[in-house]
């Protein structure tokens, strides 16, 4: 269930679902069930208040206060709006709730244990305005635990955006899939625990809808994962190299070639000048290291097509020797991971880095949401003031790339529209040198033959999950180390799930 829906997705799965013969209602009576059972799960709830909007997404909350009621529930129920002007199943829902219904908008939530939140669902694409913005801003600073329908009113279920106001929630019903607005910010952080509520919609419905986005964890991309098998050697699992600055910023390479290690290549050679070869040798027994001056000697090592990808951008250095570097790995038809020094370097050039990298086996960019501003400032080919994954596919399709833009919600997206949306790193996974090791692990898994989007997004759940096993007060050093537990975990539930 990594499959992640917007609210027009969505609204095609209800629709094929009710011309399949499921009735509207009979999907609302499910998903207001689903709400009622969650709030009788919640402890010390007896008085619950159920604020009700003008739609569908009220309806379910009319559905779930008759349920609660029916359960020895001290139910109210207000509705922002009049009760004539429901429509359709909402209205039939109101009809079958024989309580009292009260003016929203003056509604006492002060004597309430618990808050139903069933104003406004995912769809809502406006800013809230007026009696509806100050009753869910009272809402939240009401200080009661509120169980959201759908979304948290005010989140938009497409993008994570706070249309004006939102109240956060502790937890929050969903129906069939979750949408891109549960995982990306701020609407995550708005959420609180997400539960998935099976109404009867039948996965069949997604054949229709053929969505893009999903949730970032091995449904998506574990059918492409390098599993070891015992009759593979080093030379099979690739040869990574990584591209290392002087001596001054070598940590930023030796952390991207931990990474490399770590994440199952075969081999793994540093590229450095002569300043830094001493620093490499030192650092890790298992690194090989090549004396690399310049675009041109490493044009000279990329001969030798054993190497099966290149990280460039950790500690490089910023100008031209750098771009010159990205194009003699194109050149030599490498799979490339670009990040940091090497995005930089094409700051406000987007279309000279498309036109440099499109001959290469595959490119991965990892920016930063800084180096993403860098890259495409003074450009028209990101949407002006559009979401995040918007922005991400926008820029994939520009350059032609795998773009993993990064942060707590790294968004991971493919030329052809795929993306995926993590939700597994830590806050303190926010630490100096981190994204060094992701580069590292997606150039391992890259040296390896994994295609350049479950590569990707496999490097973002994996550099999430080692964080998480390293723990709070890691330093980015940790995390590679951190990996073999987390490779054992997966290797386990891949190999279960296969079996």
């Amino acid at each position: 269930m990594s499959e992640l829906l917007d609210p027009g997705e969505m609204a095609i799965a209800d629709r094929t679902t009710i011309a399949q013969g499921t009735p509207g209602i009979t999907l609302m009576d499910r998903a207001g069930a689903a709400v009622a059972d969650v709030v009788a799960r919640r402890p010390l709830t007896s008085r619950v208040l159920v604020l009700c909007g003008p739609g569908n997404n009220g309806g379910d909350g009319f559905v779930a206060a008759r349920i609660l009621a029916q359960r020895g529930f001290r139910v109210r129920l207000a509705l922002l709006g009049s009760i004539e002007a429901l429509k359709g199943d909402a209205a039939l829902a109101a009809g079958r709730w024989t309580g009292p219904v009260e003016d929203a908008v003056q509604a006492d939530l002060s004597q309430a244990d618990l808050i139903v939140d069933a104003l406004f669902g995912a769809g809502l694409a406006r800013d809230l305005e007026g009696d509806a913005r100050a009753l869910v801003e009272r809402m939240g600073e009401s200080g009661k635990p509120v169980i959201a329908v759908d979304l948290p009113s005010g989140v938009d279920g497409a993008t994570g955006a706070v249309h004006g106001a939102a109240a956060p929630a502790v937890e929050t019903v969903t129906f069939f899939r979750r949408k891109p607005g549960h995982l990306l910010l701020p609407g995550r952080g708005l959420c609180g625990k997400v539960r998935v509520a099976d109404i009867g919609i039948p996965d069949s419905v997604l054949a229709e809808i053929a969505p893009r986005t999903s949730a970032n964890d091995p449904d998506l991309w574990g059918a492409h994962f390098p599993v070891p098998t015992v009759e593979g050697h080093k030379y099979g699992r690739g040869h990574a190299v990584v591209m290392s600055g002087g001596r001054w910023t070598a940590g930023a390479a030796r952390l991207a070639a931990r990474g490399c290690l770590r994440a199952g290549a075969g081999l793994v050679t540093v590229a450095c000048p002569e300043g830094a070869a001493l620093v490499h040798a030192a650092s890790y027994a298992a690194l090989m290291v090549r004396h690399v001056e310049n675009s041109g000697d490493l044009s000279d090592l990329l001969v030798d097509h054993r190497y099966s990808s290149v990280v460039l951008g950790p500690g490089l250095g910023v100008g031209d020797e750098t771009r010159d570097m990205v194009e003699a790995a194109v050149a030599e038809h490498r799979s490339l991971v670009l990040d940091a020094d090497a995005l930089t370097s094409y700051a406000g050039a987007p279309q000279a880095l498309a036109e440099r990298i499109a001959g290469a086996k595959a490119a991965v960019i990892t920016p930063h949401e800084g180096e993403f501003a860098r890259l495409f400032a003074d450009t028209d080919l990101i949407p002006a003031d559009a979401d995040k994954l918007t922005r991400t596919r926008a820029a994939a399709q520009a350059l032609k790339a795998v773009v993993v833009l990064k942060g707590a919600d790294t968004v991971v997206a493919a030329p052809d529209g795929r993306a995926s949306i993590a939700e597994n790193a830590p806050p303190f996974l926010a630490t100096a040198g981190a994204g060094d090791v992701l580069a590292g692990i997606l150039g391992g898994l890259l040296a390896q033959g994994m295609p350049a989007f479950e590569a990707a997004a496999a490097a973002v759940w994996l550099h999430g999950e080692a964080a998480r096993q390293a723990g709070p007060g890691l330093i980015a050093d940790d995390l590679p180390e951190a990996l073999p537990k987390v490779y054992a975990a997966l290797f386990e539930a891949l190999g279960a799930r296969a079996g």
